[in-house]
């Protein structure tokens, strides 16, 4: 039987577990990685989730300390990057959780290896 096959060991299909694990970025990965003890495919996207949007998060807090309103033009600038980031992150999310409930197991560069290996 295939990781996408059968259901979890909440109970629930591995493709909609496995959407869910990106719902709420990070946090919604750190919920079922913690929950999930068995279901690799699950373990793989909530261990995904969490280190693509951790790391997200983590570019959004900095460039708001870097980019601090002192000035009008720094504002603009702040603004910008924001702006593309977020729509850039946007886009990412979408492609994650559809192709998690396709039932695929998309592999993003650096953080998909480190997420299949802690997924056990």
């Amino acid at each position: 039987m295939s990781e996408t096959e059968g259901k979890t060991s909440m109970g629930m299909e591995p493709n909609v577990a496995g959407l869910l694990c990106y719902v709420l970025g990070w946090l919604s990965g750190l919920i079922f990685f913690l929950m999930e003890k068995e279901n690799k495919f699950v373990r793989f996207h909530a261990m995904q989730s969490i280190v693509v949007f951790g790391a997200i998060s983590i570019v959004f807090f900095i460039l708001s300390l870097i980019f601090r309103p002192f000035t009008y033009g720094a504002l603009v600038v702040g603004g910008m990057i924001n702006g593309l980031l977020g729509v850039l992150t946007l886009i990412l999310w979408i492609i994650l959780m559809v192709q998690a409930y396709q039932g695929k197991k998309f592999k993003l560069p650096w953080a998909g290896n480190f997420a299949e290996k802690q997924a056990g």
